[in-house]
């Protein structure tokens, strides 16, 4: 016998994954959410609570999430309250930095665009990077849809609910099947995130505008006023934090550098026995 024949291949097809559409909005994504999300945190601070309702203020109680800093007989303290329960933050919210030096804001400046208290520059880079978002989201689908990415990668088909289980124990083991379309986990994972929380985050941004309300009033019922949009908006933010982090360790169990030749080049390195053309039989 031969032994080419005898002999497994031990490298799949390199394949081309990743259209220019891709690589480029995801590059821009992640650049926009980084700055989105620090000078966000700049904003936020400026107010650090969150309210359910059209309204707030002294004489309402419907704050769920309160952040800030308050004077104890020990010395001011870092104070997080969640829906009414209380956890001492200090050194990580409301109160951080040195004891020679503290800062009294909800977030530390490391974490923030200024990392000093400037709401005007905070605002102006927030908006320039959102609109950025979202003209990059409308190319980002026209494109998918013209070149068949939102069918053929993105939308969840029964089988793929059907090989959660499986695909679940296969992460769980670091198993990753390298094939020319994403797994039912990717799949559920990007669905969400491109058909709901990338929705979710522009729209409650907009209820936030008065100029958006005078224009589209809907929005604050759609959401159930400024102050509930606010409160959504912020969530829908620690839900993208959250899928950052795990993108992020999935990338990197699944293999750095292949992911990152897909997302730079569109070339991937697939499993042995995948076929090299799209509609072949491995």
């Amino acid at each position: 016998m031969d032994d080419a024949t005898a002999l497994p291949a031990t490298k799949g097809p390199l394949i081309y994954r990743q259209s220019i559409w891709t690589r480029v909005t995801h590059w821009i994504w992640a650049i926009c959410l980084f700055f989105l999300l620090l000078t966000g945190l700049q904003i936020f601070n400026a107010h650090p609570s969150l309210y359910i309702g059209q309204q707030s203020g002294f004489e309402f109680d419907n704050a769920i999430l309160e952040i800030g800093a308050y004077n104890t007989p020990d010395g001011p303290v870092g104070r997080t309250t969640i829906f009414g329960q209380q956890f001492d933050t200090t050194g990580v919210l409301g109160m951080s930095g040195s004891a020679e030096r503290p800062s009294f804001v909800a977030f530390p400046p490391a974490l923030t665009i200024p990392s000093f208290r400037d709401l005007g520059t905070g605002r102006v880079i927030h908006f320039f990077f959102a609109w950025l978002f979202v003209g990059t989201m409308f190319i980002w689908f026209l494109a998918s849809f013209i070149n068949g990415h939102i069918k053929r990668d993105i939308i969840v088909r029964p089988a793929d609910l059907a090989g959660v289980p499986r695909d679940v124990v296969d992460h769980a083991t670091l198993k990753f099947k390298h094939g020319r379309t994403y797994g039912p986990l990717q799949r559920i994972a990007y669905f969400g995130v491109f058909f709901i929380l990338f929705p979710l985050i522009v729209l409650t941004g907009l209820t936030m505008s008065p100029g958006m309300n005078a224009a589209w009033p809907w929005l604050l019922d759609l959401f159930g006023g400024r102050q509930t949009a606010r409160t959504i908006h912020f969530g829908v933010m620690l839900l993208l934090v959250t899928f950052f982090i795990i993108h992020i360790v999935m990338v990197l169990a699944a293999g750095p550098i292949n992911e990152l030749r897909s997302m730079i080049t569109g070339w991937y390195r697939a499993s042995p026995g995948t076929p090299t053309t799209e509609g072949d039989k491995p």
